[in-house]
């Protein structure tokens, strides 16, 4: 079973490739055991996606660098 590290750790790996089968199912039998871990994930997704709205929106003019 993976260590809370290495479920963080593989987390973030799942954000920039696919994961293979069993890595995947690894990842999801800690996440169903680890509240932890469960709570890092969804912070995680929405960091993610705070960013996304953030990039598609443009800096607003006022923080926009000279």
């Amino acid at each position: 079973m993976l260590s809370c590290k290495e479920t963080t750790q593989r987390l973030s790996e799942a954000q920039d490739r696919k994961l293979s089968l069993s890595e995947a199912l690894q990842l999801k039998m800690h996440l169903a055991m680890c509240s932890g871990c469960k709570n890092f994930s969804k912070q995680m997704d929405f960091l993610r996606a705070a960013c996304k709205r953030y990039t598609d929106k443009g800096i607003p003019d006022e923080r926009r660098p000279d």
